[in-house]
């Protein structure tokens, strides 16, 4: 792995570190809910799932937003997508989340 890739990784980790279930106020990375980080040139895909299938769903569109957004904003990332598994609104919550628009980058 290279170098550049390594220290990508690294601030993604870092990125998700700090993503929190605001329904515990706990890192989604302590809860260990990314299953998977798929990051081939510029482009991250993030598996993850909620704490459980009938968590609310407002709680898995808050975590699956921020997970894409704070991804976003790292230097050479051009595409996130964020799938969600294994809860009642899986589909609705990866449709609206990938299909919004990316934050701004300062």
């Amino acid at each position: 792995m290279s170098q550049d890739i390594q220290e990508t990784r690294r601030q993604i980790f870092d990125e998700l570190t700090k993503v929190v279930d605001p329904e515990i106020g706990v890192s989604i990375m302590e809860l260990e809910l990314v299953d998977k980080v798929d990051i081939q040139m510029g482009r991250v895909n993030i598996d993850l799932h909620l704490t459980s299938p009938f968590c609310p769903a407002v709680f898995g569109f808050k975590i699956a937003q921020d997970v894409r957004d704070n991804i976003y904003m790292l230097q050479g990332i051009e595409d996130v997508k964020v799938n969600v598994s294994n809860h009642f609104m899986a589909d609705a919550i990866n449709k609206q989340v990938n299909d919004s628009k990316p934050p701004m980058k300062q």
